[in-house]
């Protein structure tokens, strides 16, 4: 049923169906029964404050599930000894990070060591979609957090992918071409810096020319932006979609049928043979948009998952807990002495009875493992 700016979708979408057995609404309903409501309030409260934090947590969302699944690695801070995800390029303009702590913070002085860091940022985006007018969507939870963060592992797709290669990417996580789409819809409410796309309004592909499939009339009005000054750090920066601000709708494919895509990828979204028929029914079809954003990002919240015993529940999001000590009285680790066997009483004399070998000679006494 269709609401105002939004509606509720059941759905329940299946990629593994062993791990996402284990996946359920309301899996915090008896160990922590405010979790959801706690994250809601708080990106509620931080919206209320900045209206861009939808398109961060979308970006967050995104960026942590394509590397290694949705284990929260994206949240670990690099170490001495290891440089996490955090350090790759194209994670310098992830944010929020600090909202995930508020929230974190929170649940553990409600619930210790109960909700994970990655059901953390899977319900935060979805209540960050819901307040921008999207759809609100399900969220399948039972998630644990991995226990791996590693620089290497970061191979996201750049603004200038072709379509075909994107469509590789998506369908190695279980996305088809139609949900990389709808995914790719919520650009609607995205920003990106002029370094992700200027070569396009000057010397597109090294021709000394604009981008040709770019519409003339948007071309003047970039340039205008990338040439101010910016005091963010990463320069000047603009709306992907150029007709509505901070208002999740179809719009963002209206544009790119216009031709006024600021990325290349989507620019290409609506030319490509694949895809240009989707574009179009998203364009002329609101409700289409997001019912089929909505099962995406279902689907997509549910790659690779770790639940079970698998990984753990972090303590804090941005770090691995510490290791365990092998038994709860011995908390430092410290290996306690073994005590000596006692010896058996020898039988006296006149009773009768073989004698006996002491202990520790003919024989080896068994010495338990520590670990």
């Amino acid at each position: 049923m269709r609401t105002k700016g939004s509606f509720v979708l059941f759905f329940f979408f299946f990629i593994f169906p062993l791990a996402l057995a284990q996946l359920r609404p309301g899996f915090y309903g008896t160990s922590c029964p405010r979790a959801e409501s706690i994250v809601s309030d708080l990106v509620q409260k931080r919206f209320s404050a900045d209206n861009s934090v939808t398109a961060a947590l979308l970006r967050m969302h995104f960026h942590d599930c394509f590397v290694t699944g949705c284990d929260a690695s994206i949240l670990i801070d690099s170490t001495n000894q290891t440089q996490s995800e955090k350090e790759s390029g194209a994670n310098q303009t992830v944010r929020e990070f600090e909202l995930i702590d508020e929230i974190k913070k929170a649940l553990e002085a409600e619930c210790p060591s109960t909700v994970s860091c990655a059901d953390i940022i899977t319900l935060a985006t979805r209540d960050a979609v819901t307040l921008v007018g999207g759809p609100r969507y399900t969220v399948l939870t039972g998630r644990r957090d991995g226990l791996r963060s590693n620089v290497d592992d970061v191979d996201l797709p750049g603004p200038q992918i072709s379509v075909p290669d994107a469509q590789q990417v998506f369908q190695a996580k279980g996305l088809t071409s139609d949900e990389m789409v709808s995914l790719l819809g919520a650009h609607t409410v995205g920003f990106a810096h002029c370094s992700f796309f200027k070569d396009r309004l000057t010397n597109f592909q090294g021709t000394g020319l604009p981008d040709p499939t770019m519409n003339v009339t948007l071309i003047p009005k970039l340039r205008r932006i990338c040439d101010a000054a910016s005091t963010d750090n990463f320069g000047p920066k603009t709306f992907l979609d150029q007709s509505t601000n901070f208002v999740f709708d179809n719009k963002f494919h209206s544009e790119i049928l216009s031709r006024r895509g600021i990325l290349q990828i989507d620019q290409e979204l609506a030319l490509d043979r694949s895809t240009a028929p989707m574009v179009s029914k998203f364009a002329f079809n609101s409700d289409e948009f997001l019912r089929s954003f909505a099962n995406a990002m279902v689907k997509m919240g549910n790659i690779q998952v770790l639940v079970g015993n698998a990984g753990e529940i972090r303590q804090n999001c941005r770090a691995f807990n510490p290791l365990k000590a092998s038994t709860p009285s011995n908390p430092d680790n410290t290996p306690k002495p073994i005590p000596k066997p006692k010896p058996k009483p020898r039988p006296r004399p006149g009773k009768g009875g073989r004698k006996q070998k002491p202990p520790g000679k003919g024989r080896k006494n068994k010495i338990p493992r520590i670990f």
